[in-house]
């Protein structure tokens, strides 16, 4: 973990980017979301908000209006964001340089497998609601040499994971039973088990029943058994634990409180 040095910027309004769940308070702050998060900002991330946000709460006027004629004459989004980055020196030329490798890089996708690489970001942001639906709309892409029956069996097992996270688990059986159709993969194959584990009203298709060897079986317990000793040391689970030692009134606000914090997160997940 490292310690980021920013300086001080009387910002009233602080710009939030809910992706991230974060406030930024300062140009070295949106300097670090920008360089260390590219494949969030590329695209739809610079509007109107954060422009005004430059403007008036970073006090940079002469940059956001600079950044603004580059957005009027079609300039893409990441090089009116190189201009963020070069005007602010919080990175070094070196360091921009890298920046602007990395984001050729990811231009340089094919387009189906650039939409993945967002959706990937997203999953891990834990938004999965927008996930799920933006890995459908991956799968609408004509087939090619990039978009083939592998790189559809990884998109349709994302889309199945996305959908269990949100506890969607007839999506999630649907978009896994597609995955492992497309690639044969016993990882998907395993996740399919763990659907009927958690969701045993699941109706699966008897292939796979003959598929669950009692062997494999076996094996896939002892990972289920051993998620559950790993949720047991969760935080949430051991403050859970320790509300149930207050007394009732300090243990019902508590519980309140928590519930409302998992409904936000679900919230943002879907």
């Amino acid at each position: 973990m490292s310690l980021i040095l920013c300086r001080h910027e009387p910002v009233k309004h602080p710009y939030y980017i809910d992706v991230l769940g974060i406030h930024i308070h300062s140009s070295q702050e949106l300097c670090y979301v920008i360089y260390n998060h590219p494949i969030l900002v590329m695209d739809d991330f610079i509007d109107e908000l954060l422009i005004e946000f430059i403007r008036r709460d970073l006090d940079m006027d002469y940059l956001a209006g600079r950044m603004e004629k580059l957005l009027e004459t079609g300039s893409r989004h990441e090089d009116v964001l190189f201009l963020f980055l070069s005007e602010c020196d919080y990175y070094n030329d070196k360091e921009i340089q890298k920046y602007k490798t990395t984001v050729a890089a990811l231009r340089a996708l094919h387009p189906a497998e650039y939409e993945k690489a967002r959706e990937d970001y997203m999953f891990r942001a834990r938004q999965y609601g927008k996930a799920a639906q933006r890995y459908s709309k991956v799968l609408e892409y004509p087939a090619d040499k990039q978009v083939n029956d592998a790189f559809l069996a990884k998109v349709y097992n994302n889309l199945g994971a996305s959908y269990a996270m949100m506890f969607q688990f007839r999506k999630a059986l649907s978009a896994y039973d597609k995955a492992y159709g497309l690639g044969k993969d016993m990882d998907v194959l395993k996740r399919i088990y763990f659907l009927t584990v958690f969701a045993p009203e699941l109706d699966v298709k008897e292939r796979y029943q003959a598929l669950f060897t009692e062997e494999l079986k076996s094996k896939w317990k002892v990972e289920i058994e051993g998620a559950g000793l790993d949720a047991a040391q969760d935080e949430d689970v051991r403050a859970l634990r320790a509300l149930f030692k207050k007394d009732p009134i300090k243990r019902m606000n508590g519980a309140s409180a928590m519930v409302q914090r998992w409904k936000q997160e679900y919230r943002m997940m879907v």
